[in-house]
């Protein structure tokens, strides 16, 4: 199976009986406005239930409707407030409503959306506080590793599908060399030259700066030697951090991210990032890549009664972080044009602060766990961030400071479109396990996915690399001939001179005795630098193939 699905009759799985929700308190005017801005028609999520003045009212529930959850979100607030039970939250009753989903996780301990939830006195004391029928579920999940660091279904790009821009932003190039690193990845396409993985890109640069290749690139500019050496240089400490493994093939097909279950809830695609996360800029750039790639290849729907996707990119901020105005532009749009494809895209950082506002205005779901205010830079934090909220009865700065684990300010998109009140939340515990699950069952989840077969073997075919290295190759064999060809030549003349020599001296009835005899030509080129220089190229080569062969590190599909 390729999914971690628990029978409801399972050990573990049967439903808490949780006390019936006491009546809540009569609202207060303000409060039962607020309330009122929720009751949607329409199918919604459960967040929570409305806090007022330190009270929860279960009699007030706090949701997101389903149809709008194609218009982008954020959940923020500081470390440990409860944005990832947040996260697990939402996506369980996004697969519960057959909509599928996808999860970075960062630190390891999403996994347990897979197995059922553990009963306790916490469980039952939050589900009485919100009203919540609370009952232990799993749901089901695929696992998945960037280029097979760590567990999960390995998932690669090609160097050609990533693209030279989001490959400048992992490299930390300037705007020169992005530029540059464009015309390579011109040339490249316009020449067939396939770049699968790092070598193939490392190969076409050392080929454009060789006395064979400068004049390639002269018409539209040329590749300077500096900026050659920068990107190699960067591309060597790339591969040294072990990120060489993250491109080649198979690449994965991200619309593997859009499937159901048998059952028909929706699939949660959870990329396990542990063993990268000291790699922040690689992943949130191949987070970007995995957005950028369902953006090229889905049609266009418009607005759904639910989304195919929603996607949660954590760590957000670390996108942004010396992000080009080009790079910048790119996420912008791809985040205000992904939405009529049917995909939803959730940020998650710290602060709204961390999202560039151009992207920022594209996010109509809101939900904010506490921040803090120990230092002037958190003060001025909080401030702004109450400024992207619209106007509230609460005191923003006093409630976003005041907020407990497990509590957030919320405003959503209406089933209307128009802005929700603002309402701080109670929200709703998980009915997954709120805890990784071990080691061993995630490996077996992995290895019994129908997509293992398919993504965990790497292949290395004939590309790039393997061309012009073969091109490299025939051009010296061709060398290495012609000389052979004008030795062979020069030789013929040599004997037929010697042979009339011989020959006239025969019919004088004498011949003078030699005293030493110089090297024919053939010697003498056979002899020559050039030639043992080429020849033991060559071999070289030849010895580096094999050696690769041997060692099974260049095997090749043919």
């Amino acid at each position: 199976m390729s999914v971690s699905e628990q029978p409801q009759d399972a050990p573990g799985a049967q439903a808490a009986p949780a006390p019936a929700a006491p009546a809540g308190p009569a609202l207060p005017a303000p409060a039962a406005e607020i309330a009122t801005g929720y009751a949607f028609a329409d199918e919604a999520l459960e967040l929570g239930a409305l806090l007022w003045d330190g009270v929860c009212h279960p009699d007030a529930p706090v949701r997101i409707p389903l149809s709008v959850l194609n218009r982008h979100g954020l959940v923020a607030g500081a470390t440990g407030t409860g944005k990832t039970k947040t996260l697990q939250l939402i996506a369980e009753q996004l697969s519960a409503h057959g909509v599928p989903v996808f999860l970075a996780d960062i630190k390891g301990d999403v996994s347990g959306v897979s197995a059922p939830g553990e009963d306790g006195e916490k469980i039952r004391e939050r589900a009485a506080q919100v009203g919540q029928t609370w009952e232990a579920k799993g749901f089901p999940c695929e696992f998945y590793g960037l280029g097979g660091t760590g567990p999960g279904i390995p998932v690669r790009a090609t160097v050609t599908g990533f693209g030279p821009v989001l490959l400048s932003k992992v490299l930390q190039l300037n705007r020169t060399q992005e530029q540059s690193l464009g015309l390579i990845f011109h040339y490249a396409d316009s020449k067939g030259l396939e770049l699968v993985d790092l070598k193939d890109l490392r190969a076409v640069v050392a080929f454009l700066v060789s006395d064979t290749g400068k004049a390639e690139l002269k018409g539209i500019g040329g590749l300077s030697t500096v900026t050659a050496g920068v990107i190699l240089r960067a591309l060597t400490a790339f591969e040294q951090q072990g990120a060489g493994g993250f491109f080649g093939e198979p690449e994965f097909d991200t619309s593997e991210f859009l499937r159901t279950a048998a059952d028909g809830r929706g699939i949660v695609s959870v990329l396990e990032l542990p063993a990268v996360r000291d790699r922040p800029r690689l992943f949130s750039t191949f987070l970007m890549w995995m957005l950028a790639d369902l953006f090229h290849d889905l049609p266009e729907v418009g607005d759904l009664e639910k989304p195919k996707l929603v996607f949660f990119f954590d760590e957000a901020h670390l996108l942004f972080d010396g992000a080009s105005k080009a790079f910048l532009e790119s996420i912008t749009q791809t985040v205000r044009l992904i939405r009529s494809k049917g995909i939803g895209v959730f940020f998650v950082t710290q602060t709204p602060k961390d999202v560039p506002s151009d992207v920022l205005a594209q996010l109509g779901n809101r939900v904010q766990h506490a921040l803090r205010a120990f230092t002037p830079d958190d003060a001025k934090a909080l401030r702004a961030t109450v400024r992207t909220f619209p106007k509230s009865p609460y005191d923003l700065e006093e409630v976003l400071t005041g907020l407990g684990t497990g509590e957030a300010v919320v405003t959503v998109l209406s089933d209307r479109g128009a802005p929700t009140p603002v309402a701080a939340t109670r929200l709703r515990a998980p009915e997954s396990l709120m805890a990784p699950i071990d080691a061993a069952a995630l490996d077996a989840a992995v290895k019994d996915s129908p997509l293992h077969g398919r993504y965990a073997e790497a292949v290395d075919r004939e590309s790039a690399y393997e061309r012009l290295t073969a091109e490299q190759r025939a051009a010296e064999t061709a060398a290495l001939e012609a000389a052979a060809q004008e030795a062979d030549k020069e030789a013929d003349k040599e004997a037929d001179k010697d042979a009339a020599q011989e020959a006239a001296e025969a019919r004088k009835g004498a011949r003078a005795p030699r005293e030493k005899e110089e090297p024919s030509l053939a010697e003498q080129v056979v002899g020559s630098g050039i030639f043992t220089s080429l020849a033991r190229s060559i071999g070289t080569q030849l010895g580096r193939e094999i050696s690769r062969s041997l060692f099974g590190t260049a095997r090749r599909r043919r």
